[in-house]
């Protein structure tokens, strides 16, 4: 619900709400965070993404705080890159999603140390690299290299509405053993169950000295539900799919009309 306490800290999305395809930080939004920062405001960042793909946005920000990354699972000082908090999926999970998706010719990834690894360069990974630009380690198989490593995070990579089929038959496998979200289109996350974007802010709030009743979080999908949730002021981009919208406090502009800007100017700098 939307809050008459004073902003003190900012949680903002990355991919499809500070960055477009294009993965530039757009000028007005960039002189948005600047202020805010200048007013004493705290700004985060809270993405499914890999600290390595998250940091250089991180920095080119100002931000050297915490910062979120897949989707809650860590979370990351961005001066020293420390690793602040990590929750892993349990061995069970990891080994019963990459039999799922062996079994069912999806194609998986996996990460541990902040590294992404998968068993093939094709047109799935290509998407997902693409837009997080970092380098896979290709190892012979998932499952034989995770039997006894943990994972921080599964995602399963296929078009659309495969994608969306993938969600329904994983979330009927693993029932609370896990947390399934979707950040894109084409992705399918899969976490443990106990952390979320939204219990990540708590964390980021808490360890910055600041109430959940002082922060504004903006987010573009699925995965950003929780997060809204979380905060005070729960803002979604305008191109946010109906599941979002509907629990949003206020909806701006897309990423391209400069939304991020629109919501720290109407609730923070105004």
């Amino acid at each position: 619900m939307l809050s008459t306490t004073p902003i003190r800290l900012v949680a903002l999305d990355l991919d499809g709400t500070l960055v477009g395809e294009d993965l530039v930080v757009r000028p007005r939004v960039r002189e948005a965070v600047a202020e805010a920062q200048r007013r004493g405001v705290a700004v985060t960042i809270v993405t499914g993404r890999m600290f390595a793909a998250a940091r250089p946005y991180a920095l080119e920000l100002g931000i050297t705080g915490p910062i979120v990354c897949y989707q809650g699972a860590a979370i990351f000082d961005v001066a020293t890159g420390a690793t602040l908090r990590q929750v892993a999926l349990r061995p069970d999970v990891t080994a019963e999603v990459l039999d799922w998706a062996h079994a069912h010719g999806v194609h998986a990834q996996c990460y541990a140390d902040d590294t992404l690894y998968v068993e093939a360069i094709n047109r799935f990974s290509k998407r997902y690299t693409d837009l997080a630009r970092v380098e896979p380690v290709v190892v012979p198989s998932l499952r034989a290299a995770f039997a006894d490593r943990p994972s921080i995070k599964i995602v399963l990579v296929d078009d659309p509405d495969a994608s969306e089929q993938h969600l329904v038959a994983l979330r009927a496998l693993l029932g609370e053993r896990a947390y399934l979200t979707r950040s894109h289109v084409d992705f399918v996350e899969v976490i443990d169950p106990h952390v979320n974007k939204g219990e990540a802010l708590a964390f980021v709030a808490d360890r910055c000295g600041v109430g959940l009743d002082a922060t504004l979080a903006v987010g573009d999908a699925w995965n950003d539900v929780p997060l809204l949730d979380a905060a005070a002021i729960g803002v979604a981009m305008g191109s946010g799919p109906p599941e979002l919208l509907a629990r949003a406090d206020a909806v701006v502009a897309d990423v391209a009309h400069d939304g991020v800007a629109e919501a720290i100017e109407r609730y923070v700098l105004a």
